[in-house]
Parts: structure tokens; C-alpha cells; sequence
């Protein structure tokens, strides 16, 4: 059981298969923090299906250069979906403000991550997502409890990896689990 003490900071929360919101269905969010105070994520398994990397960088005034990767944008979450948020590798750290999430993994929402991307300076691996997953105090740990959410740890090729539609099953495998034999009942023992 999670306690209000227990952070899920850097930790996946894997949707159970009965997920009632069709917003957060088989989806696979990257916790980038969670205290007393409430959590905050970003769905890593969603893309946005009209927004591309390079138009967004033109709508913004931000210079790409030739054979910049063109990355994926997804959908991070319900939650203020105008603004950018970009989980990346902690080879990258901005000077406006990096959250050092875990040994690997940091996230950035200022648009100086964007201009160092365009400029292929940005992090080695990254993905960027607009509008994040977010709780109340309490709201998560109620959650869960309620079986809502599996807490997995996070594996590259499903926070990062292109192959979007695989991540759920494949963040379920990693924890051994195969989602047609769970039960949506949660019970105490």
C-alpha cells in the first residue's frame, strides 16, 4: 500500500485494464513528481496525431536545423494541454529550470529545450509532451488503492520508444503480468 510518505517520483503507473476515464485507457504515465501535495505526470504511450515536432517549432519562432530529428509529440495529459513539457535523459539540463526526476531521467518545460532541440543541442533522448497528468493530495494513493493503476519501473523503450501502440502490453510484461488474467476487484488480505 502507498502511504503519503512513499514517492512515486520516477516511477510508471500502468493503467488496469477496467480503467473507467477514457483519457487515461492503456495508458502508461511517467511520474515526474508526487508528494503530500499531489502528483504530476506525463502520458508517454498517446501521440498527437495532428501536431508535428517541426510545425510546432515554426508556430513558436524557433529555428530547426536541417536533419533534426523530427520528435514525436504526445498527449501528456488532461491537465493545462497548451503547454509543452519534455521528459528527456539527464545528459541535458536547462539553465531556466530542469526537474532531475532520477539518475537518468529529467523533465523541462521551458521553450529553451525546444530552441536547443531545433539546434540538435538538446538532450540525447527525449520526448515531448503537451498537457500533463495531475493529482490532488491524495487523489493517486486513492487510486490505486482502488486498482486503478499497477506501479511499474521505468524501462527506456517504454518511456522513450517510438513504438507507441506496444508500450502498455509491454510495460504489463515487465512486471510479469498478463492483463487478461487480472482481476478488477481490488481485496485486502
Amino acid at each position: 500500500m502507498i502511504t503519503e510518505t512513499d514517492s512515486l517520483a520516477g516511477k510508471m503507473l500502468i493503467a488496469m485494464p477496467e480503467m473507467s476515464d477514457p483519457r487515461f485507457a492503456q495508458s502508461v504515465v511517467y511520474m515526474c513528481a508526487h508528494a503530500e501535495d499531489g502528483g504530476m505526470g506525463l502520458i508517454v504511450n498517446k501521440p498527437q496525431t495532428d501536431i508535428r515536432f517541426s510545425d510546432l517549432l515554426e508556430q513558436l519562432g524557433i529555428d530547426c536545423m536541417p536533419g533534426v530529428r523530427d520528435i514525436r509529440v504526445h498527449f501528456g495529459g488532461p491537465v493545462d494541454n497548451a503547454r509543452g513539457f519534455v521528459l528527456h535523459t539527464s545528459d541535458y539540463r536547462s539553465e531556466a529550470g530542469t526537474l532531475q526526476v532520477d539518475d537518468h531521467i529529467g523533465m523541462t518545460a521551458t521553450l529553451d529545450v525546444l530552441e536547443d532541440i531545433g539546434r540538435g543541442q538538446g538532450p540525447k533522448t527525449s520526448m515531448l509532451a503537451l498537457g500533463y497528468a495531475g493529482w490532488a493530495p491524495g487523489q493517486l494513493e486513492s487510486e490505486i488503492a482502488q486498482n486503478g493503476w499497477l506501479i511499474g519501473d521505468p524501462r527506456d523503450d517504454i518511456v522513450f520508444g517510438r513504438a507507441n501502440e506496444h508500450k502498455w502490453m509491454a510495460a504489463m510484461k515487465a512486471m510479469g503480468i498478463d492483463p487478461l488474467l487480472l482481476s478488477s476487484t481490488a481485496g485486502r488480505a
